[in-house]
């Protein structure tokens, strides 16, 4: 297992995005979740990531009951945020920090990150003083270590870094398909990353699964090498620049936990000719014009009409790619049946503010109403 050179507590180069848990209906299913807990450390890693808002507010009791009073405090690490839709003031801070504790089932978080960063809200975390009352909160113990995860242009980043030096780890996107692209800005943002000292966590790197799920092109392209897994060549490509200390993989079930593990646990850095790879499916991505949804579901919260934002992006990306025609009948009979149609958007502006990728939700809503609302 590769060693850590920035947090030697953390072992190895993976860790356990609890985002995207194992699901009963719309409940986490806590047997599977446990499996893979078990498979994980097992395997040596102890990193694990969540956050208040993951899963509708039921990932941290995930954690609590799947890893917290399953194991010795010693045995895991956990990374927690201060999410702003969670806080008003200075003094809402501490309270919500507490309660996370006690919903994590800890008394301590190694990490503790101001959450989705960018040129809107960062404004309230320093109205707020949220990072002075992190950096009190590590002086009292409660906290290991304090950074920030980020969803912005590289200058926003740079300022942010440069009001708060003491800032010890920073989280990006980072994945082969964004990392040139203008949009997410991944290379610009990794190098102020680079210029500030920064360790980074990589967050998305199979792109909310866009990297696994590949048009039968791309497919191509990865097969006529050594037999690795799609998600394979993304994870390690990510964790093969030289200021990465961790590669989070937000996993659903052991399939993938155990795919993850095999690659991971003895990880090598990808070599030219999957390098070469990579840019061709690279190449065959953008000739596609997909939109580039990860499925966090942040636009999902705050939408007044409840549209399943990103379930019918991935409706419309796979008619798209795969010309399939189930996908009118799940759009129509699935999707829509209980919840909002791409035309109820009534262009409020909520999801667009929400949105890490800084996606025209709006008007990709009306792409998707001209596809699948014809009549």
């Amino acid at each position: 297992m590769k060693q850590n050179k920035f947090f030697p507590e953390i072992q190895g180069n993976f860790a356990f995005g609890c985002m995207r848990l194992p699901m009963k209906g719309d409940k986490i299913d806590y047997n599977e979740f446990c499996k893979m807990v078990d498979a994980f450390i097992g395997k040596g890693f102890n990193y694990f990531d969540t956050a208040h808002g993951y899963h509708s507010e039921l990932s941290e009791p995930a954690i609590r009951k799947c890893v917290a009073k399953r194991y010795d405090r010693s045995k895991f690490l956990l990374t927690n945020k201060l999410t702003d839709c969670y806080f008003k003031t200075e003094s809402d801070i501490r309270p919500f920090f507490e309660n996370q504790l006690k919903w994590c089932g800890v008394d301590y978080f190694d990490f503790y990150l101001m959450h989705a960063q960018d040129s809107n809200n960062y404004e309230q975390f320093k109205r707020c003083r949220a990072y002075e009352t992190a950096f009190e909160l590590k002086k009292e113990g409660k906290i290991r270590h304090v950074g920030l995860s980020f969803h912005d242009k590289a200058d926003v980043l740079e300022r942010i870094l440069t009001d708060y030096p003491e800032v010890e780890v920073v989280q990006i996107q980072l994945n082969y398909l964004d990392y040139e692209d203008d949009g997410v800005d991944s290379k610009n943002v990794y190098e102020v990353c680079e210029k500030f000292n920064k360790p980074v966590l990589v967050m998305e790197p199979v792109k909310g699964g866009s990297l696994v799920k590949l048009p039968d092109e791309a497919k191509k392209v990865f097969n006529e090498l050594d037999g690795g897994s799609y998600a394979s060549y993304a994870l390690r490509f990510a964790a093969g620049f030289d200021n990465i200390c961790a590669v989070l993989s937000g996993m659903s079930n052991m399939e993938q936990m155990n795919d993850n593990l095999g690659f991971m646990a003895d990880y090598k850095p990808l070599n030219d000719e999957e390098m070469k790879a990579v840019k061709k499916v690279c190449g065959i991505f953008k000739s596609l014009n997909l939109i580039p949804c990860t499925s966090c579901r942040y636009c999902v919260d705050g939408c007044p009409k409840n549209i399943l934002i990103p379930e019918l992006f991935s409706c419309l990306n796979s008619k798209e790619v795969f010309n399939d025609w189930n996908q009118d009948f799940y759009y129509e009979n699935v999707l829509t049946s209980r919840n909002g149609k791409a035309s109820d958007c009534i262009k409020c502006g909520k999801c667009e503010q929400a949105c890490p990728q800084h996606l025209e939700i709006r008007k990709l809503l009306e792409q998707v109403a001209a596809k699948f609302e014809r009549s």
